[in-house]
C-alpha cells in the first residue's frame, strides 16, 4: 500500500523515547505513581474540569460510568446506533434497555430531535457521541434532561480537543469518557482512557472502582504493616470493582502527547479543510455540515458517496485500492444489525439516516504521520477516481 489504513496515528521522536526510557529505569512504583498524578493534572487543566481519572480504555471509563449512573435492569439508555460498540455494551451489561437513536444526516452525530422523541419516564441516561471528532452541540437539551433527572454521558473517545461554543467536549455533561487508543488523536502506547465525573461525591468512588476496591483502613494503624498493606472495600453497594489502571510508562506517554495535542489537532483540522475544499466541485462526495461555534478535531475523515445509477461507494473504494494502492474503510455498521446486539435482544430497530449514511459512507486514511507528499497523493487519487467513475 502506498497509503495504508494505519493501526497507529502517531510516532514518537528520540526525545519522547528518551523520556519514556527514563521512566522505565527510574519509576517506583511502575503503576499508580507520580506520572499518573501528573497526567491527570495536565488533562484536568486542558478540559477545564477536576475529577478526571486515567483508566485502561474509554470502554473501561464507560463501565465505571454505568455503575456511577446507577444503571439498573430495565432502565432505558438512549444511544446513537451509529457509533462504536463500546458506547453501548457497558449499559447493556448492567441490564439497561438500549434505545437506539438516529443520527442527523448532515452533521453525522446524534439527532437531538430523535433523542427527545425517544425519551420516556424510564429514560435514565443519554449517551451523546462526538463521533469522528465532530463536536455535537447538545446545550439545548441540558436543562431539559436536568429537569427529568436524566444523566448526560459524553462519549469523547474520538474528540479530545473538540469544542462547543468555546468549551471542551467532555466538560458539559454529567460524565464523559476519552480514548487514548493507538488510532486516536493521542495515545498512551496503544491503549488507555480517561473518565470525567461531574459530581464530587460520585467522583470519590472512582479510584476504588478502577483498582479492585483498594483503599485505606478506616482505623488508625498501630504499626504500618498491620493488619496488611492495604484494605479492600465496596465503593458502591453490591457493585464489584474492576481493574482498569494505567502503568506509569503509559501515563508518561500521555504527558508527552498532551503537550503535542493542540499541534496535532491543528494538523488534522488543516488537512481536513484542505481535503474537503479540494473536493468541493465533486457533488457526489458529501462531507458533514459544520455548525457555527463548533471546533471539530477530525479523528477520522469520512464522507457520504451519493450513489448514481449502479455506481456507489464500493466502486470508489475498489478503484483507490486497485489503481492507487490506497486503503479506505467502511465504518460503524448500525449496532442493532450486529449478531452481538441481536442475540442480546437489541436488534429490532431501524434508523433511517444511520442506514442511509452507512450504506454509502467512505472513510479515508487520515493518520497524522502521513507525509504531505502522501496526503497530496491521496487527494489527487480521489479526484482522478471520481472523474473516472463519472464516465461509467
Amino acid at each position: 500500500m502506498k497509503i495504508p489504513w494505519s493501526g497507529r496515528s502517531h510516532n514518537f521522536d528520540k526525545k519522547d523515547i528518551s523520556f519514556l526510557v527514563n521512566i522505565i529505569k527510574e519509576a517506583d512504583p511502575l503503576t499508580q505513581g507520580k506520572f499518573l498524578e501528573k497526567f491527570e493534572s495536565i488533562f484536568s487543566k486542558y478540559i477545564g474540569k477536576k475529577n478526571v481519572f486515567a483508566v485502561s480504555s474509554a470502554a473501561a471509563a464507560l463501565e465505571i460510568i454505568a455503575l456511577l449512573a446507577d444503571i439498573k435492569k430495565d432502565d432505558e439508555v438512549i444511544i446513537p446506533a451509529h457509533t462504536y460498540c463500546a458506547s453501548a455494551i457497558p449499559f447493556a451489561r448492567n441490564g439497561a434497555k438500549i434505545i437506539w437513536a438516529d443520527i442527523n444526516f448532515k452533521t453525522r452525530v446524534a439527532d437531538l430531535i430523535d433523542v427527545k422523541r425517544k425519551i420516556t419516564s424510564k429514560t435514565k441516561a443519554i449517551v451523546l457521541v462526538h463521533l469522528y471528532g465532530y463536536a455535537l452541540n447538545f446545550k439545548e437539551i441540558i436543562s431539559y434532561c436536568k429537569k427529568r433527572k436524566i444523566k448526560i454521558i459524553e462519549d469523547c473517545a474520538q474528540a479530545l480537543g473538540a469544542e462547543i461554543d468555546g468549551k471542551k467536549a467532555g466538560s458539559l455533561g454529567d460524565f464523559s469518557c476519552f480514548s487514548f487508543h493507538a488510532q486516536k488523536n493521542i495515545t498512551t502506547l496503544g491503549e488507555g482512557g480517561m473518565v470525567y465525573v461531574k459530581e464530587n461525591k460520585l467522583a470519590s468512588k472512582v479510584k476504588g472502582l478502577r483498582h479492585n476496591g483498594h483503599c485505606d483502613f478506616k482505623f488508625k494503624r498501630k504499626n504500618y504493616w498491620q493488619p496488611a498493606m492495604g484494605n479492600l472495600d465496596l465503593d458502591l453497594k453490591n457493585k464489584w470493582p474492576y481493574k482498569f489502571t494505567l502503568s506509569e510508562i503509559q501515563c508518561g506517554a500521555g504527558i508527552i502527547m498532551m503537550k503535542k495535542l493542540d499541534k496535532l489537532n491543528s494538523i488534522r483540522i488543516r488537512r481536513a479543510n484542505k481535503f474537503i475544499k479540494s473536493l468541493e466541485k465533486f457533488e457526489e462526495i458529501v462531507f458533514h455540515k459544520s455548525e457555527r461555534k463548533l471546533r471539530h478535531v477530525y479523528h477520522l475523515l469520512s464522507a457520504y458517496y451519493k450513489p448514481r445509477k449502479l455506481i456507489n461507494r464500493n466502486y470508489l473504494i475498489e478503484k483507490l485500492y486497485k489503481n492507487f494502492s490506497i486503503k479506505c474503510a467502511v465504518q460503524y455498521y448500525p449496532l442493532y444489525k450486529y449478531p452481538l446486539f441481536k442475540k442480546m435482544g437489541f436488534g429490532n430497530n431501524k434508523c433511517i439516516n444511520t442506514e442511509k449514511f452507512y450504506n454509502n459512507m467512505i472513510s479515508f486514511p487520515f493518520h497524522v504521520w502521513m507525509s504531505n507528499k502522501e496526503f497530496n497523493y491521496l487527494i489527487n487519487s480521489v479526484k482522478k477516481s471520481l472523474i473516472e467513475l463519472r464516465k461509467k
